[in-house]
């Protein structure tokens, strides 16, 4: 498989990024382990989970793979932080807090000494950029994390953060993890031409819009047993529409 440079670093990674999102969940533990090891096999080398993916169970599983297949030096790893993992106030979020208690509690789940691609889940509109990068910068200089990268974020916000890194010499974004599909294409006004312009890499989530694009929904109003639809109800039936039937079809 032809590897690319992830956004301008010089780390090449397969231009297909497996998503470990229903491992633990609708994926039990054999299955996603012989996905995961499917898609080394098939030369993918690129790994993406996060700390709230089904209750830590998606981190675990990982974690097991990596560490008793010998198989974490052939991975760029990449996980993330921001949802609520307890019933704390400060169990979420992304303060200086929560982010060092976060990463160590990943690092144990995935039975590894750094992560290398770690990503804010979420933009928040609480707590000062500046407090996050000065947390993420720190973990970036204790060797726990390679580089950074934000999730679902503003153009805005990129920017923002990209500017007070530049501002305090600290650890940067080098990626954004954004929806991007057929039926949303709201990346393209502005956070692409943001990218291109500052050397970030574009990670796609729900590139088949969570499954719509495969078809998975028919114009029946009832949703298929086991489909997302079904499991996770108006968090994701929202996004179901006519028109991203007729799409798919």
């Amino acid at each position: 498989m032809e590897c690319r440079r992830l956004g301008r670093t010089g780390v090449l990674v397969s231009p297909l990024c497996l998503g470990a999102m229903n491992f633990g969940g609708p994926a039990n533990e054999e299955d996603s382990l012989a996905i995961l090891n499917r898609a080394l096999e098939a030369g993918v080398n690129f790994i993406d989970t996060a700390n709230v993916y089904t209750g830590g169970e998606s981190e675990r599983i990982v974690g097991k793979f990596l560490k008793e297949g010998g198989k974490r030096a052939q991975v760029v790893l990449a996980t993330k932080v921001h949802g609520r993992v307890g019933t704390s106030p400060n169990d979420a979020g992304v303060s200086r807090y929560h982010i060092i208690k976060a990463c160590e509690d990943s690092l144990r789940c995935l039975q590894t000494d750094h992560i290398d691609l770690y990503q804010q889940h979420r933009p928040s509109l609480t707590i000062p950029q500046d407090e996050t990068l000065r947390a993420f910068d720190d973990l970036v200089r204790s060797g726990k994390v390679r580089y950074i990268g934000s999730s679902t974020f503003p153009a805005w916000m990129v920017m923002e953060a990209l500017a007070i890194s530049d501002r305090y010499g600290l650890a940067r974004f080098i990626s954004e993890q954004s929806p991007y599909n057929l039926l949303d294409r709201r990346l393209e006004n502005e956070m692409i031409p943001l990218c291109l312009k500052h050397g970030l890499a574009v990670l796609p989530w729900s590139p088949l819009g969570g499954g719509i694009l495969a078809g998975r929904y028919s114009a029946s109003e009832t949703f298929p047993e086991g489909s997302r639809a079904a499991r996770m109800g108006a968090m994701f039936t929202d996004r179901i529409s006519h028109r991203g039937k007729e799409v798919a079809v």
